[in-house]
């Protein structure tokens, strides 16, 4: 490890799982710094982006953690260490990165992950733009392009985007669009109906009222794809209506439900699942993919083809400012990302 490195960091973890409005529920911490092992690198983190499933890991349960679990999903930062078998990468990198479930996150002065995890940062973003972007990024381009397997074969074909005020909404919409489709997404808030569009969709409709009758009244009766950024259960049945034979659905979130699948087959519809954590967790044979789309959605974001959903920045890095960044999720009162910047 550099010799400029202290033995001990600041993070923002938990021991016990608690409501957002215990003060308990996310706590500063003084915690030792990892030692990266050989392919992994050592990231001072600049800026960390918090996600819906920072909030879901939290939520309350009768759980007492023995060592401090440090949470954050994605962020960017400078490289401060390398392993001997890192290829990629040197001291001194500014990067952007997705962080590990298996292991603390980007919560924390500095994160040890794998190389795989890494690419370089957009040079034209700031760490606090670039860290909007990891996670939200690579799930939205798995689900069109991998799971949905769109391509531009598609170009003119339509895609139902629920929640595409969202993270990872807000990225699909720009990147559909870059795909030629007829973007149609779903928002509530005349905030998040205004960043949609600014995201790229052609129409929003309103997700708190009836979408058949709204797409009908923009004369579309079905559509070719629909991706799901919210809690399926409540929609299924529109789902199933709205979907065009032989169309494809991708889930993104958990149902807090059982649904109906019959009304599937009927249509012959393909149904995938979106988790952008499986290829590395699962170690399967294309977990270089993951590295791929990070470094393509580094290039998109420098050449102006994507663009940062960076909304809002609280600073500096701790435990009251991630506790308020949690509750605005919790609260659905988020648009876009939230990014946490600094430490002090």
């Amino acid at each position: 490890m550099a010799a400029n490195i202290t033995k001990n960091m600041k993070a923002v973890g938990l021991m016990k799982y608690l409501p957002i409005s215990d003060i308990n529920s996310l706590i500063d911490l003084e915690v030792s710094v990892p030692v990266p092992k050989q392919s992994e690198v050592l990231i001072e983190v600049k800026a960390t982006a918090i996600n819906p499933i920072d909030t879901k890991l939290r939520a309350p349960k009768p759980l007492i953690e023995k060592e401090p679990r440090i949470l954050g999903f994605d962020g960017a930062g400078i490289i401060s260490a390398v392993g001997e078998a890192v290829k990629k990468f040197k001291v001194n990198d500014q990067v952007f990165f997705t962080a590990d479930v298996r292991k603390n996150g980007t919560n924390a002065q500095y994160v040890a992950l794998d190389e795989i995890h890494v690419a370089q940062k957009p040079k034209n973003l700031s760490f606090e733009e670039a860290a909007a972007m990891p996670l939200t990024s690579v799930t939205a381009y798995e689900s069109l392009i991998d799971r949905l397997s769109i391509t531009e074969k598609d170009k003119g074909k339509s895609i139902l985007i629920i929640n595409s005020g969202g993270g990872v909404g807000s990225v699909a919409c720009q990147l559909a669009n870059q795909l030629g489709l007829k973007v149609i997404g779903t928002a509530s808030r005349p905030e998040s109906i205004k960043f949609s569009k600014e995201s790229g969709a052609h129409i929003v409709l309103n997700h708190t009222e009836n979408l058949v009758e709204q797409l009908q009244n923009n004369k579309i009766s079905e559509v070719d794809f629909i991706l799901v950024n919210y809690d399926p259960f409540n929609y299924w049945d529109t789902l199933m209506m709205l979907i065009k034979p032989q169309g494809k659905i991708c889930l993104v979130v958990d149902s807090s439900g059982l649904v109906d699948l019959k009304p599937l087959k009927a249509k012959s519809i393909t149904l995938v699942s979106e988790m952008m954590f499986t290829r590395i967790v699962y170690n399967t044979d294309d977990k270089h993919r993951h590295t791929e789309i990070l470094e393509e959605v580094s290039k998109m974001l420098d050449n102006g083809k994507l663009k940062s959903t960076l909304t809002k920045v609280i600073a500096p890095i701790n435990a009251v400012n991630i506790r308020e960044a949690h509750r605005l999720i919790e609260e659905k009162k988020s648009i876009g990302k939230i990014v946490l910047s600094g430490f002090k």
